[in-house]
Formats: C-alpha cells, structure tokens, sequence
C-alpha cells in the first residue's frame, strides 16, 4: 500500500507530486498545497514528504515512509497551530530547523499547516527563508486557497490545487483505513459533504452525531424571536462545552509540566521572573480555547448550511440528492414554507456569521443575530 492511499480523490494532483519526487533536479524548493477544507491538503503534504524521503518513491512499507506518516522522521517537520494565528517566534524556530542538513534522510521537509494562519508581519519572517532555502530543504505549505496565502509568499511557490473529493471515495477510505460500517461511512461521507476530517469523526463517534443532528432540529424548530435566542444560546453553550472539554485535561497537564520544571509543585511562591512564563502558558491556552470554539462554532454552521442547501434543492426541484437524508421531513417541510430567495437570504445570513466570528465578533450577538435571521418570515 503507497503512500498515496490516503490521498483520495486527488489524481491528478497526485500525478503532480509523484512526477516531482521521480525527477529530484526538477525538484521545487517551495510547495503551497491549496484546497477546500476537507480535501486533504495535510494528508497529501505528509504522503508527498513521504514520497520525497523513500528510496522507491513511496512505498508505504519502509523505514522513512512509516516514520514520515506517523510524524517521527528527523528530518520531517510538521507544524499546526492550535490558535488563532502563528507567532513571529514559532516561524523563526522553524527557519532554524530548516537550515539544517538533514540528518539521516534524503530532503530536510518542513510541513507548515495552516499556512494561512500567518499575520502579513510573519509571513514576511518567512519570506527570506522561502526565497533562499538551503539546497536540501523543501517547504510544504497548506492553506485553503492562494488568495489566504501573502501574495510574496505564494508567488515562490508551486502551486497544487486539490477538490473535494466523491462520497463514494470517502466512504471506502473510512471503510478500509477506520473499520467503519460501510452505511455509517457512507452516511458520515456524505453529511460531512467528503470532507475527510469531519467524516472520520462523525463515523467513529455517535456523540458527534447526535450532536450533529441536534444543531440541525433547532434549526427546523426556530419559529419566532424567542426561539431564535434560545437555539443561539443552546449552540454557543455546546460549542464551548465541547471546546473546554476537549482542552481540560491537556491544559491541566501542560501547567502542571511547567510548575515541575520550575521546581514549583506543590504551590510554592514563584519569583515574577517565573510567573511571567506561567501567565504565558495560560494566555497560549486561552487563545487555542478561543480558536477551538470558533472552530466548533464553523462546524455547526457549516451544517446549517447544508440543511439550506438540501432546502434549496427541493425548492428548486434540482436532480441531485439530499445531503441531510435523516432530516428530509424538516426539509420538506422548510421547503414548503418558505421560497427560493428566503432560502437563499437563510444561507446569506449563515455565511455572514462566518465571516463575523473570524472578525472576532462576541458569537453569541453574531449568533443570535443569524438565528433570528433564520425564523420563517411573513
């Protein structure tokens, strides 16, 4: 099995990446990797390092792609980050470790997800490192589109554009690589909208799935303002349970590391010169809390979107099936009770939201004011 198993859906970008790894001179220094959430950008990176480090180009089988894929080459550099956007410091590190010869491996690989998470000021640190790598270093940059990548930074790189990818693809990769059901894989497959992340989790977890249906009944069950308040608040509640929930425990660890390697256990007085690096630490978590809601806060959007969407088929009487097929009686009815542009106004009202959340805009006022938005008018 290659390493470009789980690559799904991708041919031609595949062909791409595999032409580059058989012909090291052409080799790129600098890679941006681009495509819709879901598609699989972090997954074709780490299969193209892969690629790049195997003797035979990817075998799947030998040493340097099993460390490669399982993050623990030397010479593999993967890097996400969990909050808003990269700090200037955690790029410099980085151009550090770049300028490293590899150590063992046949390329140095630095693998910067999120690319596009990067203030204009920091790409800016980057820039220089990009522009004039050493010989063997390659960058491999992931983002949504071009367009969130500094036009400085994008113009040296080459460009690999992914698509989303069939729910069929989807769904035989979640089958084949997760033990899925099949019929949970294809229903995952195709309420994430093939977006490979999301899917996974909705096939692995069935409180992400009552989660999921959840935000999609309140919803379908908003009648008037009152309603509207309601539904906000219970989806603002629940992203923020879920985000604390999910950073609880490694929150709780990271402090108690740092306390011990301050020599401070137990509740000793710690001098200002070590509180500072305490006070750091809980800011550093404090803002991946604040990204972690906002991401949780998108999924249901997304999800709401997609209701609409399905609402916006039936209306339309379009010859494409439903994305939402537990909920078909909801959109039905939501069909029958509003028109096209209604629909059309709905889904305008959810995309507005997204944009407001980025724009750091308190989500409960962003997300009252959609869900009022979203109560049947006339």
């Amino acid at each position: 099995m290659s390493v470009w198993h789980d690559v799904v859906g991708q041919h031609g970008a595949v062909e791409v990446l595999r032409a580059a790894v058989a012909d090291p001179g052409a080799m790129t220094h600098a890679w941006l990797i681009t495509g819709p959430p879901g598609s699989g950008r972090s997954n074709a990176a780490r299969a193209f390092a892969a690629a790049l480090q195997c003797p035979a180009g990817g075998c799947g089988q030998c040493q340097a792609c099993t460390t490669t894929l399982s993050g623990t080459h030397a010479d593999v550099k993967v890097v996400a980050t969990e909050k808003v956007t990269f700090s200037i410091e955690e790029v410099r590190e980085l151009i550090g470790v770049a300028q490293r010869a590899p150590s063992q491996g046949r390329w140095r690989v630095m693998v910067l997800e999120d690319a596009d998470r990067m203030t204009e000021r920091t790409s800016n640190v980057l820039l220089k490192a990009i522009e004039e790598p050493p010989p063997r270093t390659v960058w491999l940059l992931c983002a949504p589109s071009p367009q969130d990548v500094v036009v400085t930074i994008r113009s040296r790189c080459r460009g690999v554009a992914l698509r989303i990818p069939p729910v069929e693809d989807v769904a035989a990769l979640l089958v084949s690589r997760d033990g899925a059901d099949p019929e949970v894989a294809h229903a995952a497959a195709r309420a994430a909208q093939s977006h490979i992340g999301l899917a996974r989790r909705l096939a692995r977890d069935p409180e992400a799935r009552t989660r999921r249906n959840r935000t999609l009944e309140l919803a379908a069950s908003i009648r008037g303002v009152g309603d509207a308040v309601l539904a906000a608040a219970d989806l603002v509640e629940v992203a923020t349970a879920e985000s604390k929930a999910a950073s609880a425990d490694r929150d709780a660890a990271e402090k108690t590391a740092l306390l011990h390697t301050l020599g401070a256990e137990g509740g000793q007085t710690l001098p200002p010169s070590l509180r500072a690096q305490v006070r750091q630490l809980e800011e550093d978590q404090k803002r991946r809390a604040t990204r972690a809601q906002r991401d949780m806060l998108d999924r249901s959007l997304l999800d709401l979107l997609s209701l609409y969407r399905d609402v916006l088929v039936v209306q339309l009487g379009a010859e494409v099936g439903l994305v939402n097929l537990a909920q078909e009686a909801d959109v039905r009815r939501l069909a029958a009770e509003s028109t096209p542009e209604q629909t059309i106004r709905r889904m305008d009202a959810i995309g507005e939201t997204r944009t407001r959340l980025e724009g750091n805009v308190a989500p409960l006022l962003a997300i009252e004011a959609m869900a009022v938005a979203l109560r049947p008018q006339g």
